[in-house]
């Protein structure tokens, strides 16, 4: 899925849980001030911002499908090698990085297993490959409440609980299928504060991902009847939001 959206758009919708989920998705890789690192699928940064601040610009490469996103990283990390690609087909050698990870992605590509092998391709023997995707299946994603709401107003409205890697071990599932070893499989939570419902919905009409093409869809009616749906299933605010990630970490 490409996200023809602005940077600030995704980030006003994704980026408040992407950013606290890449610090620990780096602590995780493991990474040292040394490591030649490569963001796959970067959005407008808040993973590759991460990596620079562990192995300093000069070391750190991202690719993502959007050239409004490879344009955003490109402004904001001056001197990152960042490219328009896709993850099942890397423009880079073998086993040219030291690490690679790829945050809130597996389960936009065409081909998971494809974009798993391919991350493993380029990373050097028994390097890091990490990789996180929401919990959508166990009702534990960001944007879980706002489907709970959907269903309320649309019963049997495809959500997104289906996507690869969005359900229990099926992430580990498509990483063995790409040959990775030595996997390791953990939940990564988030929480992220709103001070009112406004600021949780307004995101929702900005047409980022699923969710946002799905409110793009609705007409002004059903809009409103989805909006007074997701605000029952919220707290009063202020209010926070939990999620939590799937996340494995193999080596190539």
């Amino acid at each position: 899925m490409l996200f023809d959206v602005t940077a600030d758009a995704y980030g006003r919708f994704m980026g408040r849980y992407s950013e606290p989920l890449a610090d620990q998705l780096v602590a995780m890789a493991g990474l040292r001030a040394t490591d030649r690192v490569l963001d796959v699928g970067c959005g407008p940064g808040a993973l590759t911002a991460r990596l620079v601040a562990v192995a300093g610009t000069g070391r750190v490469t991202a690719i993502d499908p959007s050239s409004s996103f490879v344009a955003a990283v490109a402004a904001r990390l001056p001197g990152v090698d960042v490219r328009e690609a896709s993850a099942e087909a890397l423009p880079f050698p073998d086993h040219g990085f030291d690490a690679t990870l790829a945050q809130l992605v597996v389960h936009f590509m065409s081909d998971p297993v494809a974009g798993l092998r391919e991350m493993a391709r380029v990373t050097r023997p028994g390097g890091p490959v990490v990789a996180s995707v929401w919990d959508h299946g166990g009702g534990r994603g960001p944007s879980s409440p706002f489907w709970r709401g959907v269903a309320d107003v649309h019963p049997g409205a495809r959500d997104e609980s289906d996507p690869p890697g969005s359900r229990e071990g099926h992430l580990r599932q498509l990483f063995e299928d790409a040959g990775l070893d030595d996997l390791d499989e953990t939940v990564l939570t988030v929480t992220v504060p709103y001070e009112s419902f406004e600021e949780w919905w307004e995101p929702y009409t900005f047409g980022v991902g699923p969710a946002g093409a799905y409110v793009d869809r609705l007409d002004e009616a059903d809009r409103q009847r989805v909006r007074d749906a997701c605000a029952a299933q919220l707290p009063t605010a202020p209010f926070e939001v939990t999620a939590s990630a799937w996340t494995v970490r193999g080596r190539a």
